[in-house]
């Protein structure tokens, strides 16, 4: 009894602070969640994350995780190196990766039982490639707990959400992650009050010229129907879709139709022969 409840205590303010802010609806998300990553092994795309550890608490039960980042030196985590340095929860390791979201060639297909992804699709230039890279490291029946921002809670509340037609446009032209195209429209919108790291508003805009090594815009902005559009464009099935005022939480697993479909890497190769 101790032990369990030992799993349940929060290790930091800021865990304790995501368990009180989401402690309505925590225990219904970790049962739909928990039995999908109990024991099994998975990946982290842009963690470790606050979110994993308390709503729903994950980390604790996954039987292995390995993490994904962009750079070794990233405003969330500070320095990072590859290796054995993933650290997603106390005397938990598992293998650090440095990769781009949009291009994880140097990690195998379908070696993962689930992707866990939180807060991070937003800073992605191409979602659809991303989303469609993730697809290729999970199993045929694994699944993705993703946690995106709703815009009425944060500094995008501003901005208009992106469409579809917009992501897929960008995934054709094969747009890169040194894309700048909302920066404009971030910089006329964004509430600043709402963002303190930000500074002012040339602090801002010299932060935000330099976002492809910081990685801090939040390029598009998401409600239910495009996250929704968006996995089915990728062939994944939405399981459960959860909302709150700041957050938007999706369970998808692999839709066996679309199973088949090549990935990103596939239709490069074929296009290059």
């Amino acid at each position: 009894m101790r032990q369990a409840i030992k799993e349940f205590v929060p290790k930091s303010a800021v865990d304790l602070s995501y368990t009180l802010k989401y402690a309505l609806f925590r225990l219904p998300i970790r049962r739909k969640c928990r039995s999908l990553v109990g024991n099994k092994y998975g990946i982290d795309i842009g963690g470790p994350s606050a979110f994993f550890k308390t709503v729903p608490p994950l980390y604790q039960f996954v039987g292995g995780l390995d993490g994904v980042n962009f750079s070794t030196d990233t405003v969330w985590e500070g320095n990072i190196e590859e290796g054995i340095n993933f650290s997603y929860y106390y005397k938990k390791s598992g293998n650090q990766f440095i990769a781009d979201a949009t291009d994880l060639s140097g990690i195998a297909t379908a070696r993962n039982d689930f992707l866990l992804s939180s807060n991070c699709l937003e800073h992605v230039a191409n979602p659809i490639k991303a989303r469609t890279e993730w697809k290729r490291l999970i199993t045929n029946d694994g699944v993705m707990i993703l946690v995106l921002p709703n815009k009425e809670g944060n500094f995008d509340h501003r901005r208009p959400f992106t469409k579809f037609e917009h992501l897929l446009d960008d995934f054709t032209c094969g747009v890169g992650e040194d894309d700048l195209t909302h920066l404009d429209e971030i910089l006329a919108l964004h509430d600043l009050p709402m963002d303190p790291p930000a500074g002012d508003l040339e602090h801002f805009r010299e932060r935000s010229q330099k976002n492809f090594q910081n990685r801090t815009l939040h390029h598009h902005v998401f409600d239910v129907p495009l996250i929704e559009q968006m996995l089915d464009h990728v062939g994944l099935e939405i399981v459960d879709m959860t909302t709150t005022k700041t957050d938007f939480f999706a369970l998808a697993r692999k839709n066996p139709e679309a199973a088949s479909l090549p990935t990103q890497h596939a239709q490069d190769a074929m296009g290059s022969s």
